[in-house]
């Protein structure tokens, strides 16, 4: 008994950079825009969560206004400058990046050098600015005492009143008014000051007795909560009388933001804040790292043998992701 085995008369080659291309685009295109959707879906997951966190807790949700306002070698507060400088930098290493996948396009090799060479200096300038803000924010630039019920208590001056009389107040570092000594024996452990070295927590310069000795010398200091007032978008001032109350209630001095304490208000602003950032840092990182690796390859006309730049325009679809990303990461953490 013979078996009827059916031959195909043409093998049809199976989608692997050839053959049947899906909306016109090649295998690599196809998988970048894959990882792209999976990508922005994991972003979206982390910004509505941190979309309903700040709506939970909107009443001690700290200002951005008054957290981003430092601008490096640059004394004085200048709210959202450099944010706004750094989103600049980002989005015109776009702009080069459509340039040099264009002249990739027109096969001109000296001009896709350079635009790449123009957009991986934005990713570092950006990268380092992102660097820098992380540093600033982790120091502080106030100081603040956590009571303790969990509460953030700052300090402000009033600085004159608006047209309808009522006060104007500043917030003030601790600096700014503390005086004398700590009042106790704390020193911060080091290897400088004992046998067995252990790493530790930081000690504040300053002590809460000593912070509320000169809170009654000086008449002049308010104390402010973390709570906001939604109808003026503005931290609530306590009487001195209630601040006294509250002030007596510290245990510990804050200064900086970590995972645990923030001076500026809530602690999960923060933690949102390093964990939604670092990632999108990170991913810059990466655009950094593949773009200079795609660098080097034009200058060795790796791309002028193989007669295209599809490549540079692959990883530019990564970048300008990279730089949309940043768009709504800037508008949830800083302009809403």
């Amino acid at each position: 008994m013979e078996a009827n085995i059916a031959v195909p008369s043409e093998k049809k080659p199976t989608w692997g950079g050839g053959g049947v291309k899906p909306f016109g685009a090649s295998y690599g295109k196809m998988m970048m825009w894959f990882f792209i959707v999976s990508d922005a879906l994991t972003f979206s997951g982390f910004l509505a969560a941190y979309g309903l966190t700040r709506f939970k807790f909107i009443d001690s949700w700290p200002i951005a206004d008054e957290v981003f306002t430092h601008i490096p070698f640059i004394h004085g507060e200048f709210p959202m400058y450099y944010v706004a400088f750094m989103t600049f930098i980002l989005i015109f290493s776009s702009v080069t990046m459509v340039l040099a996948v264009d002249a990739g396009h027109k096969m001109n090799k000296k001009k896709v050098t350079w635009y790449l060479f123009a957009t991986i200096i934005g990713g570092l300038i950006f990268v380092g600015s992102q660097a820098w803000e992380w540093k600033t924010f982790i120091k502080g630039s106030y100081g603040a005492v956590k009571t303790t019920d969990g509460k953030i208590l700052q300090f402000a001056q009033q600085t004159g009143v608006d047209d309808d009389g009522k006060p104007i107040y500043k917030q003030i570092a601790l600096a700014d008014f503390v005086v004398g000594d700590r009042g106790d024996h704390t020193v911060e452990h080091s290897r400088k000051n004992g046998l067995w070295f252990e790493s530790g927590e930081s000690v504040s310069q300053y002590s809460i007795p000593q912070i509320i000795a000169s809170y009654e010398a000086n008449p002049n200091i308010q104390i402010r909560s973390e709570k906001i007032d939604l109808s003026t978008k503005k931290k609530i001032v306590l009487s001195r009388d209630k601040g006294a109350q509250e002030l007596a209630k510290g245990k510990l001095v804050v200064e900086g933001a970590n995972l645990e304490v923030n001076e500026y208000g809530n602690t999960i602003f923060a933690d949102f804040f390093f964990f939604i950032t670092g990632f999108h840092g990170f991913h810059v990182f990466s655009g950094i790292v593949i773009n200079i690796i795609i660098f080097f390859n034009v200058i060795l006309g790796t791309y002028e043998r193989r007669g295209h730049y599809e490549m540079v325009e692959k990883v530019g679809l990564y970048w300008h992701f990279v730089d949309l990303v940043w768009v709504f990461v800037f508008t949830f953490f800083y302009l809403v």
